[in-house]
């Protein structure tokens, strides 16, 4: 910098006549290639100078989070459980999401205790509704999402249900937007409806149940559970690599919707049916882990583990697909479809083996 007559960053900013792209110019891979419009001069815009001088006023001093973080402040402050209800718009964007920063401010990702801040919705919420939400944090929206609900989900519980007067079918009704639960780590998720195109994609740990999603849905999915009970798009579990999926499929349509490069699609085994560790179901098992701890379980009590996430869909939107599901599970079970990655397979085997192995040396 200082050779170039520079004392800051910011001086250098614009100053493109300071750049010598000779070398670069002469070299024969550069021939022809015009630099003069990527190198041009830009004037000064008065006394803006050629940096970024002002500071831009996001609005976030008018964001319903304020009113949120204030009205939590018991749970907050104390861990005193809160019950909030609010209206929203969609003007109302990422909404929760500054709530749950000032929980992981306080709490670290541990969070609070599950609903210590329940909040109930009621409107049609912004993009990125529920993102980030963390440990504690239960958000109950009664209307629509737009896109992102539940971006970067870390543990909180994010519920989107249709009004109780609606009349439409959910099954075939969009009641949130596109790329949903995008990059979720932890945490839970149940929409009574169908959800747009890249649904769950690059979710690495979250658990959700939906009634339909459209193309690309769980699109590099590299950990978590999903639970479609009705139609998707095509394209389904594209650069899949880990979690798994279960996808309801009565019109046995579903296996010319996904792309099988990199998993394998599967029947649900019947409930207590043990295929690949001889060890029999525990009630104490039914939980819904899905951590590196207890992987393995995902390669054994699939009947069991989906059940126990549909009633959880079912309690929380007051489902009719899932009641009629669940009111005929022996018949409807088999119209489950197991969506496992390959190599995630191999890894899980492979694990399985290995503390086998250590348990049976401790043992000696």
């Amino acid at each position: 910098m200082a050779a170039l007559g520079f004392k800051t960053v910011n001086e250098m900013v614009g100053r493109v006549d300071r750049l010598d792209a000779r070398d670069a110019v002469d070299h024969w891979k550069a021939e022809g290639v015009d630099l003069s419009k990527l190198l041009y001069a830009a004037p000064a815009q008065g006394a803006k100078g050629l940096w970024n001088m002002d500071r831009q006023d996001h609005g976030l001093g008018k964001a319903l989070d304020n009113t949120l973080i204030a009205d939590a402040a018991p749970a907050l402050e104390e861990g005193k459980p809160v019950l909030l209800e609010y209206a929203i718009k969609n003007i109302n964007r990422t909404a929760g999401a500054m709530l749950s920063g000032e929980v992981a401010k306080r709490y670290g990702h541990a969070g609070l205790p599950e609903d210590t801040i329940a909040i109930k919705f009621r409107g049609q919420a912004g993009q990125s509704f529920g993102a980030f939400t963390a440990r504690g944090v239960s958000l109950e929206l009664t209307g629509d999402g737009n896109d992102y609900v539940g971006k970067g989900l870390s543990g909180g519980r994010v519920v989107v249900r249709q009004p109780p007067e609606a009349s439409r079918d959910p099954t075939r009704n969009i009641i949130v937007g596109n790329t949903v639960l995008y990059g979720a780590i932890a945490g839970e998720a149940y929409f009574q409806g169908v959800a747009g195109e890249r649904f769950a994609v690059r979710n690495s740990g979250a658990v959700t149940v939906v009634e339909g999603v459209g193309d690309h849905g769980c699109e590099y999915m590299t950990g978590g559970v999903v639970v479609v009970l009705g139609d998707t798009g095509r394209n389904f579990a594209a650069g899949m690599s880990g979690g798994v999926a279960y996808v309801y499929d009565p019109k046995g349509r579903f296996a010319d919707l996904c792309n099988k490069a990199m998993v394998d699609l599967e029947a649900i085994e019947p409930a207590g049916t043990v295929t690949r560790e001889d060890e029999p179901f525990r009630p104490s098992q039914r939980s819904l882990s899905v951590d590196n701890n207890g992987m393995g379980d995902v390669l054994r009590f699939d009947a069991e583990r989906l059940r126990i996430l549909i009633e959880r869909h079912q309690l929380y939107t007051g489902s009719a697909r899932a009641r009629e599901i669940l009111d005929n599970w022996g018949e409807t079970l088999g119209s489950f479809v197991k969506v496992m990655p390959k190599d995630y397979r191999r890894a899980l085997v492979e694990m399985a083996a290995e503390r086998q192995a250590a348990a049976a040396v401790a043992a000696e």
